[in-house]
């Protein structure tokens, strides 16, 4: 393996999870810079306002940082892991941008994902948005503290749609529970049997812990 991503809804874990795998396998470990953006704050306060320049630098800042860190392939690393792929932009775009916003982002994003690296897993964590919002309460970041679970489910089926639409691609969707992965030993180990168990075909691939 060369490139797997781990993906999923706010507050699922996906930081977490990639960190734990690039100490394990002694990969490059990605991480969105999402406190950086400015537009962020302004978004969960009023999204009409600030969900085009929102998605634009969120964008931008995901094209620039993959194409970064990852021009070529590691000969001191395994592999690389991310906590996000470039495909996120499409999807939260989707729930927050409609008409001609829309089909212009949708346009920028058609170009600049021509030269983007294929993942050769793209691996889902799935969790009910009550859970995704415990979660994301006991990280306490206060500008996250306005999302609803109307919210986090628009962006669960934006996901949804996604994978069902791209059958170029191999997607492992593990379903938590409401298990624990950063405290429970056991439930890594068995995410990682899971996700290095084989190469999984194109299209979506699900299982339970």
């Amino acid at each position: 393996m060369h490139f797997l991503v781990i993906e999923g809804n706010i507050g699922a874990g996906k930081t977490s999870l990639a960190k734990m795998i690039g100490e394990r396998f002694n990969a490059r470990v990605i991480l969105e810079q999402f406190s950086d953006n400015p537009f962020l704050p302004g978004f969960y306060k009023d999204p009409e306002r600030y969900a085009f320049p929102l998605e634009l630098s969120f964008l931008a800042g995901r094209y620039n940082q993959i194409r970064r860190e990852m021009p070529e392939p590691d000969l001191l690393k395994s592999f690389a892991v991310s906590d996000y792929y470039f495909f996120k932009s499409l999807i939260f775009s989707k729930s927050t941008l409609s008409g001609d916003e829309y089909k212009l982002f949708r346009q920028l994003f058609d170009i600049m994902s021509i030269s983007m690296p294929v993942p050769d897993l793209c691996v889902y964590l799935h969790r009910e948005p009550e859970i995704l919002l415990e979660n994301i309460i006991k990280r306490g970041r206060a500008y996250e503290l306005g999302i609803t679970k109307e919210y986090l489910l628009k962006i669960q089926q934006s996901y949804s749609d996604f994978m069902e639409q791209m059958e170029e691609l191999s997607f492992l969707v593990i379903d938590l529970g409401e298990s624990d992965f950063m405290s429970g030993k056991d439930v890594f180990e068995i995410i990682i049997e899971k996700v290095f168990a084989r190469e999984y075909p194109y299209g979506i691939n699900r299982v339970g812990l």
